[in-house]
């Protein structure tokens, strides 16, 4: 990874040398033609994962895991927590590594591969898990290793973007595919409610005796992503490799030569730095907002399977299309500025559910849903706004750095959460505090907010000399 610092921290000059005012545009993407047919093929990936992330993660089996058969539900979310703390620290621990591995190599597409293999055998091995206690383990050791499968798979899927993204479209491209996926979500679990999970007698006899409904979801998960993942995968190809000889330098070396880069690019790109530190605590914060709003709607607000179902496909919904529209006015004011309100917005949301946490199911409906307005456009903004800085044929070093920033602190979310949790016990003494979960959550997107404050804007290309 440390060609990048050569090739990136020659153009900028040193930290205190660098202008005042918005980051120029630095043609960092390529000049072709914006062609739709191939960035839907790529946004295939994202619908194609997106049943993890949504059904799975969010709105089915967290909810399914955490729910009165397996344990009461301060120990189930707090199992939760930590399950999904243990996953960020294990992404922190392995994501250098392999992203480094596969930047020397030029294989990103082929780590891609492996990843979503990973996924799909996951996904399909939560069938086994049945509603009892004595599963809660088993239970959170699949889903923990799905999570860390998916993350760092989402993460390597950002690199390509440069494969289909033209500098003036990459607002667009990537509103384009975080959309997508959540349309991708809407499909998905509309099917498996009303195939399901709705029917007294779903598809093939399924009933909800012994949750087989929800454990034969994952197996229709798994399936999703294996059948909608092959087209991107297929037509995404390898790069030349960085380094084309000498030998790997190891698990210790690539950690060493991380922290080298680390170092270097604080020296001589201090507003790429400055962004990679901001992304990391945000986008942790908005994770969390997915991992554990179901878990509230359910456990808080009284949400049945079903309700949180309908709430999901509502969600996805108004997710999807605000995140569409957000990338067109990504590339019209620029990545910054949509991340800043989102955040805002969403600090405000949140601490509305934490104070009317007895208002019932209307206030989380109008409340949840509009938190789902800002968390697309946030984290699209956010793959747009790197993809706006990497340096032309820098991309898979690059996003392996924002990876490896980012999941290097993705515990901090459950551990935000759960610490929350565990402070309400304390203060109010309740069988259910979970809705305490929310303000830990909040505080991570206003740290993330208040360091975003510090990174520079960048002139939307529209706008910026052209040099060609």
């Amino acid at each position: 990874m440390s060609s990048h610092v050569d090739g990136h921290g020659g153009d900028q000059g040193a930290a205190a040398t660098l202008p005042e005012g918005p980051v120029p545009f630095r043609h960092a993407l390529t000049d072709t033609p914006l062609r739709w047919r191939r960035v839907i093929t790529w946004s295939l990936y994202d619908w194609g994962t997106q049943p993890y992330h949504s059904v799975i993660i969010t709105f089915v089996f967290a909810v399914y895991i955490t729910s009165s058969p397996f344990g009461s539900v301060n120990d189930t979310t707090s199992a939760l927590s930590l399950a999904t703390g243990i996953s960020g620290l294990f992404i922190a621990l392995l994501a250098p590594v392999l992203g480094q591995s596969a930047d020397r190599s030029g294989k990103t597409v082929t780590l891609l591969r492996v990843l979503t293999a990973a996924i799909v055998v996951l996904s399909a091995a939560l069938f086994f898990v049945k509603p009892h206690p004595s599963y809660l383990a088993l239970g959170l050791t699949f889903f923990a290793a799905g999570t860390l499968a998916a993350e760092i798979a989402a993460a390597t899927y950002n690199a390509t973007i440069d494969q289909v993204a033209s500098g003036r479209s990459v607002g667009r491209v990537s509103g384009f595919g975080w959309g997508f996926g959540y349309i991708g979500g809407i499909v998905s679990l509309l099917t498996i409610y009303f195939a399901f999970i709705h029917p007294d007698v779903g598809l093939f006899g399924v009933t909800g005796a012994e949750g087989l409904d929800v454990r034969i979801s994952m197996v229709f998960c798994a399936t999703w992503t294996l059948l909608f993942t092959l087209p991107p995968l297929l037509m995404l190809r390898n790069q030349a490799p960085t380094v084309t000889e000498g030998r790997h330098p190891g698990v210790i070396g690539s950690y060493r030569e991380l922290w080298r880069t680390l170092v270097t690019l604080w020296r001589t790109d201090r507003p790429l730095v400055t962004f990679l530190i901001a992304s990391a605590v945000f986008r942790d914060g908005l994770a969390g907002v997915f991992t554990f709003g179901a878990v509230i709607a359910a456990g808080t607000f009284g949400f049945s399977a079903g309700d949180v179902i309908i709430f999901g496909a509502v969600a996805n919904v108004t997710a999807g299309v605000s995140t569409i529209l957000c990338g067109f006015l990504d590339d019209w004011i620029g990545p910054r500025r949509v991340i800043l309100f989102s955040l805002a917005a969403l600090a405000v949301l949140g601490s509305m559910v934490f104070v009317f946490h007895a208002g019932g199911r209307t206030a989380f409906w109008l409340l949840g849903l509009g938190m789902t307005l800002f968390v697309g456009p946030a984290q699209s903004a956010a793959r747009s706004y790197l993809a706006r800085l990497i340096p032309e044929g820098k991309s898979g070093e690059v996003f392996g750095l924002y990876a490896t920033t980012g999941r290097a602190i993705s515990f901090l979310s459950p551990l935000f959460f759960g610490a929350a949790i565990q402070i309400g016990i304390a203060l109010k003494h309740e069988d259910n505090s979970q809705y305490w979960g929310i303000l830990g959550i909040v505080v991570l997107l206003i740290v993330g907010l208040l360091v975003m404050l510090k990174v520079r804007e960048i002139t939307p290309e529209h706008a910026a000399p052209q040099t060609r």
